[in-house]
């Protein structure tokens, strides 16, 4: 315990491993099979359990519970599942991560550099990229993965097995049942697709060449009445090849719930 800092109210199993700088806040408990890396701060009230392994320099707020038992019937309490959150994310009040499950892989991965808001909820087997933001009371279900730099709006509900694009941003109070294609901007109950992520694309420094491509991209997959298979068959006859177009058709070829119409 050397080289930390823990409030004597908090309840800190002798098998856990902190690292050095860790916090420990007021009335926080830390249980054995827990793996925490440097520099860690965790507020008070908060719950950190199960096979559960954080990154250093991660924040995480008052009365968080992570990694608790998956939200599924079929979990057992003698199931060997993880829940891994890399570096440098942001976990605020009130959120909530489960671990994987034996039929999802196993594993809840989380990436770095994610701000996850107050009252978020991450089911089991999510996979959350690098550089994502869940705003407040945004819920992952099972099996949802979050590319990079995709932020989901506050009260929104992310359906299971559904994909978030690459800096896609879904708004506030969505309901998101098919997968939302990367770098679009997507809003409704059901979530529908309003057009290219323009400022989320800017911000990113992406050049005036590629937002041209893919804006064109996206009126021949959207906007122009072609069947799936046709409109990404137009565009990669019709549009220079590029990494971000790639990855558009790639993610659309591959979507099994369907993309946002």
């Amino acid at each position: 315990m050397e080289n930390l800092n823990i409030h004597k109210t908090a309840v800190v199993d002798r098998a856990a491993k902190l690292s050095p700088g860790v916090s420990v806040g007021p009335y926080s408990i830390i249980d054995g099979g827990v793996t925490i890396g440097d520099n860690v701060r965790i507020g008070a009230h908060c719950v950190i359990t199960g096979q559960t392994t954080i990154g250093r320099n991660c924040k995480i707020y008052t009365g968080a519970v992570i990694g608790s038992a998956p939200q599924d019937r079929k979990f057992s309490a003698d199931d060997n599942v993880f829940l891994n959150i890399g570096e440098n994310n942001i976990i605020r009040e009130y959120v909530t991560m489960n671990p994987g499950t034996l039929e999802g892989g196993s594993k809840t991965v989380v990436g770095n550099d994610n701000l996850i808001m107050a009252y978020s909820h991450v089911a089991h087997d999510c996979v959350i990229g690098n550089n994502c933001v869940m705003a407040n009371a945004a819920t992952l279900a099972g099996h949802v993965t979050l590319e990079d730099s995709a932020v989901v709006g506050g009260l929104s509900a992310v359906h299971q097995f559904v994909r978030v694009g690459r800096l896609s941003i879904v708004g506030g109070c969505s309901k998101v049942v098919q997968d939302i294609p990367p770098f679009s901007m997507s809003d409704g109950h059901p979530a529908q697709v309003h057009g290219l992520n323009l400022v989320g694309l800017r911000r990113a420094h992406f050049m005036k060449e590629t937002i041209k491509s893919l804006k064109h991209a996206f009126k021949i997959l959207f906007f122009s009445g072609l069947a799936k298979t046709h409109a990404l068959e137009q565009i990669v006859s019709e549009i220079p090849s590029s990494p971000e177009i790639e990855h558009l058709v790639f993610f659309a070829k591959t979507s099994e719930r369907g993309l946002c119409s």
